[in-house]
């Protein structure tokens, strides 16, 4: 037989669970959004550099034969440009609102000012400054953390780098398969 102050410290403990959980998922909420909103900007920020603007890598010393091991690459992708991008990407992050999608019920992240002046709907986006700033500190922990792993995708991978960055490299995101695939 249950006695009253059993019956209390039940649902206490059932409400701290619930309420931790839930914490943990926002947590999670917050870091993948951070995640694909680091990996929008980075994309967003490659494909405004000039696709025919090269870039010298490699030894610039002479091999005994006589020859270098100088090769070219595309300037957008290289680790130097990449680099600079990632030092300026989480300040972006305050164009970013929160918005709870209906048929998960987790928070979602989306840019809320426009990159071409074009109007956009924010009706259902939650513009806070709380938010921004922990979508930055978050952003900025992300690029900390994996900065090897974003310079390797990003020099390399074209496709799906959401995805491939945010769920199955870092775990960051583990429901980035019912996520919609926004274009830029």
């Amino acid at each position: 037989m249950w006695h009253p102050l059993q019956s209390l410290a039940m649902c206490v403990l059932l409400t701290l669970l619930v309420s931790h959980c839930q914490g943990a998922r926002q947590g999670q909420d917050l870091k993948c959004g951070a995640c694909r909103a680091m990996v929008d900007e980075m994309e967003w920020a490659i494909s405004q550099v000039d696709p025919n603007k090269m870039i010298q890598t490699g030894s610039f010393r002479i091999n005994p034969d006589g020859s270098q091991s100088i090769r070219e690459v595309p300037l957008a992708r290289s680790e130097g440009n990449l680099l600079e991008l990632m030092e300026e990407v989480c300040e972006r992050m305050k164009e970013y609102g929160e918005r709870l999608d209906p048929t998960t019920s987790r928070e979602t992240y989306e840019r809320v000012t426009s990159r071409n002046g074009k109007p956009m709907d924010l009706s259902e986006a939650k513009l806070d400054s709380r938010v921004t700033s922990s979508l930055k500190f978050a952003c900025e922990t992300i690029v900390e953390q994996y900065e090897d792993e974003i310079i390797e995708f990003f020099a390399h991978e074209t496709d799906n780098v959401k995805d491939k960055l945010c769920s199955k490299r870092t775990d960051l995101c583990d429901h980035a398969l019912q996520i919609p695939h926004d274009e830029l």
